[in-house]
């Protein structure tokens, strides 16, 4: 290649952002400080259940026990007086689970929300260091975006069940934006697609863009996450990588519940049936999966790295049989990335609709109150909420709500999923243009890899 690409935008960047680093240092650290007070504002005003529950935490810790004392019973277990709720995991991640019983759970719950914040400022620290931004500017930036995105449903739902999802995502983002130079780049998403199948998509991704001594290692450190799951746990092991147990989506409950934000969701609520929706979503996830790739493949060929890694996770949030919304938190990173490519607009134009992009994706996924619940926590609403939706359901009932929805529900209910599509149609457009820069779709994909 005639230039590094990433490395030409990195230093642009750098350069334009100095200039007004200082006043956005101190916009950004306002932001970040409003949100601190605020959330610990409701945290003092509040119940510690309203708060932070913690419901998907409890479940992992009693995964964990029974990977400890009843292995047998790891993946026919079910959680007290909620029928539809088992353990989802690997037997890997039980007995990762398994250590968290040696604190109390409040502590815990803590814990996991402090590290979980701190997981998403670092996810967007590392985003913003990849787009080539430098100094008080990168630190400014940070903060702000920090300090928005907090304030969004995934983010806030995430927070509330003690969900491991803001961890996986910060792990994965700094596994794969190391240099290539580093022997051990791809060990950690490896670990991560041990404790949870989705980002095994990255090391496809590392296959496909040629990076095969990472993809490698990932898978390596994967297969060593099995092999611990069979050396300790062999029973649970046989259910749920030899029997099949993993591909079960209703193991997780409903798959047309209203919070999963996927399009095995999507197909599921408008077929009316889990099983009809089945050959349609297949379909569906095939032709999107291969899109998706291919964008992220291009992009990365034309030396845009992160974008290509933001297209892979967005291809992986569509395409997974779920994705709950607290999934969705992968829009923080790719807010970074929208408000950077706002940034670099060569016009007025290009930059108005890089930041109306960029609002429009913080009120889509914004924590809006569910203001006519009683019961519900001022933080972890969202207007996906707005539509009606049938509590712990699981199995194929015709009575469930979401598969009676019509007009503004349909939108509001299915809303993650449909502003996922329009990032993805963004991501799409995007790639082709690159690809028609450079001269083509089969010369970017055919071509070798730049350095980091």
């Amino acid at each position: 290649m005639r230039a590094d690409v990433g490395l030409v935008n990195r230093r642009s960047a750098a350069v334009r952002g100095e200039a007004g680093g200082r006043a956005l240092l101190i916009a950004g650290a306002a932001v970040a400080a409003v949100a601190a007070v605020a959330y610990i504002t409701a945290l003092a005003t509040h119940s510690f259940a309203t708060m932070l529950k913690g419901f998907d935490l409890q479940v992992y810790l009693d995964g964990g026990q029974q990977a400890l004392h009843h292995a047998g019973n790891l993946y026919t277990w079910h959680y007290p007086g909620e029928p539809g709720i088992q353990f989802t995991y690997t037997p890997f991640a039980a007995l990762v689970f398994a250590v968290g019983s040696v604190v109390s759970f409040h502590a815990l719950m803590a814990l996991v929300a402090l590290v979980s914040t701190a997981s998403l400022a670092a996810t967007i620290w590392i985003a913003f260091r990849e787009l080539g931004w430098q100094g008080i500017t990168r630190l400014g930036v940070t903060l702000l975006l920090t300090g928005l995105v907090f304030w969004t449903e995934p983010v806030q739902r995430a927070l509330y069940l003690g969900q491991v999802e803001l961890v996986l995502m910060a792990l994965i983002v700094w596994d794969l934006c190391q240099p290539d130079s580093r022997r051990l780049k791809g060990a950690a998403t490896g670990i991560a697609a041990g404790v949870k199948l989705v980002p095994a998509l990255f090391i496809l991704y590392l296959l496909l863009t040629r990076r095969f001594r990472h993809a490698a290692v990932a898978a390596g450190a994967f297969v060593v996450t099995v092999i611990i799951g069979f050396a300790f746990l062999p029973n649970a092991s046989v259910t749920w990588w030899l029997d099949g147990n993993f591909f079960e989506a209703g193991r997780t409950g409903f798959p047309g519940d209203q919070q999963n934000q996927s399009l095995n969701g999507l197909v599921t609520r408008l077929a009316g049936s889990v099983t009809g929706a089945r050959a349609p979503w297949l379909l569906a996830a095939v032709i999107v999966g291969v899109l998706g790739l291919a964008a992220a493949v291009i992009m990365h060929q034309s030396g845009r790295t992160f974008a290509g890694l933001m297209a892979c996770a967005l291809t992986a949030l569509l395409v997974s049989p779920i994705s709950w919304d607290h999934h969705w938190v992968w829009i923080a990173p790719g807010l970074a990335l929208i408000v950077d490519a706002a940034v670099r607009a060569g016009s007025k134009a290009a930059r108005a609709w890089w930041l109306a992009l960029a609002a429009a994706v913080l009120v889509v996924y914004a924590a809006w109150p569910d203001f006519w619940s009683a019961k519900s926590g001022l933080l972890h609403g969202g207007l996906i909420n707005y539509a009606p939706a049938s509590p712990f359901a699981h199995g194929d009932n015709p009575a469930y709500k979401e598969y009676h929805w019509h007009g503004l529900q349909l939108i509001a209910g299915n809303l993650y999923l449909l502003a996922g599509l329009g990032l993805f149609l963004v991501v799409c457009v995007t790639a082709f243009r690159l690809a028609r820069e450079r001269g083509g779709v089969r010369q970017l994909l055919l071509a070798k890899a730049p350095a980091a």
